[in-house]
């Protein structure tokens, strides 16, 4: 078996699940729905986010949207969530910071990200942007996961071969899958947008998974 670890240089993290508490995302969007006409309990909301967790297969959006407000504009709803999207102090997982003291002695450290570009602005409030030198946020390089050309823009940028570099990311069909794709090794982060109970196949797709940012380090140096 190849030394990985010693080929590894590179790691990208998602900033959502991985590095801040998803639910904000998911509330800013069951308040966008509630706001352009969806009628829904908080018990049905949960439920089909539940069953867009445990599926990892496609856009958690438009399955909201699709459920909630058939008739309704997927881009009207998408454009109000975001001015409800943000990420306030308390949202940053508590296992983040000693996470990245411990990565950047060991490798380099990147970004990729569905986000809009203010992003930055709470990760700079949070200590986090000196962290990272390459950036691979949907809204400033234009395109969004999981098109594996997003992985791939950041490993040009970053300068590595792709097979240098993995991603730590929540989603299956928007991490794991694409960066495989392009080439990359992953990670998957068993909390955010993953499911409560992956299956074992699940499970299989990724190079590791970890429950926590904590079990990350070992995780690598497993390799």
């Amino acid at each position: 078996m190849p030394d990985l670890r010693a080929s590894l240089e590179i790691v990208f993290l998602d900033i959502g699940g991985v590095m801040y508490d998803d639910g904000i995302y998911m509330r800013s969007w069951q308040r966008a729905l509630r706001e352009t006409g969806g009628r829904f309990t908080d018990e049905e909301f949960d439920a089909v986010y539940r069953e867009a967790r445990a599926a990892q297969a496609g856009s958690f959006r438009r399955r909201l949207q699709e459920r909630f407000l058939p008739d309704g504009s997927l881009s009207d709803v998408e454009a109000l969530a975001a001015t409800y999207w943000s990420y306030p102090p308390d949202a940053l997982y508590s296992d983040v910071r000693p996470c990245l003291e411990v990565l950047r002695k060991r490798y380099r450290l990147g970004v990729i990200a569905n986000q809009p570009s203010h992003v930055r602005r709470a990760m700079e409030r949070d200590g986090l942007v000196s962290f990272f030198e390459v950036w691979g946020v949907s809204d400033d390089v234009g395109l969004e996961k999981p098109d594996p050309r997003l992985f791939s823009y950041a490993a040009r940028e970053a300068g590595v071969d792709a097979s240098r570099a993995v991603m730590v990311g929540d989603r299956l069909d928007y991490d794991i899958r694409p960066a495989h794709a392009a080439g990359m090794r992953a990670v998957w982060m068993l909390r955010g947008e993953a499911p409560d109970d992956p299956t074992e196949a699940q499970l299989a797709e990724a190079d590791a998974s970890v429950s926590g940012l904590d079990e990350l380090p070992s995780a690598l140096e497993a390799w």
